[in-house]
């Protein structure tokens, strides 16, 4: 079992302060979970959009999307319009910056939001919705009550979050540079199972998954030194739902 340690200075900050310092390296700080993410992703994303069956063009939302580590997937398909939603300014500056560069068209647009804050204006009509590594940070109920109110009929949510049992033991968060702390955001440990019993509650059908993911001895080194002591943990979840 895994026996991650504590650094020796932790500071809990709301989500959207700790993102924005974050911001700066979350790119580059090797985060293994990101790198398993990102790998699960090569297979999902294709297979969401095979499974999307309402006719092009199509609208697209990535909630959560960062520093646009996805987003920049789906701007890059044809006859789609992509909207970047995130409760962090900085991180969107970031995404901005990757999102240009790869569509110097346009067909894009960024927005901070924050799903669990009523009132926000919430783009509709989405064919599909992307959320990866976000759901770990908002109650369940709230989180599905705003995808759901996102998609059309039949949309599909294609979603990956921290498995609850590496959530039991640590959550996600980063090492200031500046300050040498460890930061970390609000978090849940959201079981696989609560998932698709809220997800049920709030329309949502499960279509594809959930498939769950661990760190074994045999493939721990793919995802860099930090995924070592993770051993044995089932780390991440993902996949796809539908609004019935």
């Amino acid at each position: 079992m895994a026996n991650p340690g504590a650094p020796l200075s932790i500071k809990y900050l709301d989500t959207a302060t700790a993102y924005d310092l974050w911001s700066s390296v979350y790119d580059t700080d090797s985060n293994f979970l990101q790198a398993l993410d990102s790998l699960e992703m090569i297979s999902l994303l294709p297979r969401l959009t095979f499974l999307i069956a309402s006719p092009k063009p199509w609208k697209l939302v990535d909630l959560g999307c960062g520093t646009g580590r996805n987003t920049v997937h789906l701007v890059t398909l044809p006859d789609v319009e992509v909207v970047g939603l995130d409760l962090s300014p900085k991180m969107l500056e970031v995404a901005r910056g990757r999102l240009e560069a790869a569509a110097p068209g346009g067909g894009f647009s960024l927005r901070v939001f924050d799903v669990s804050k009523p009132g926000g204006e919430v783009p509709r009509g989405a064919d599909a919705v992307v959320s990866t590594l976000v759901l770990e940070h908002i109650a369940l109920g709230v989180y599905f009550e705003a995808a759901a109110g996102m998609l059309k009929d039949g949309g599909l949510l294609l979603v990956t979050n921290m498995h609850s049992e590496m959530g039991r033991i640590s959550q996600a968060g980063f090492i200031d540079p500046h300050t040498g702390e460890k930061i970390r955001p609000k978090s849940y440990a959201h079981s696989v199972e609560e998932v698709v019993a809220e997800a049920g509650k709030n329309g949502f059908e499960v279509v594809e998954g959930f498939c769950e993911r661990g760190i074994t001895e045999e493939n721990w080194q793919s995802f860099g030194p930090r995924a070592e002591k993770w051993v044995g943990v089932k780390v991440w979840y993902g996949g796809i739902l539908r609004k019935i």
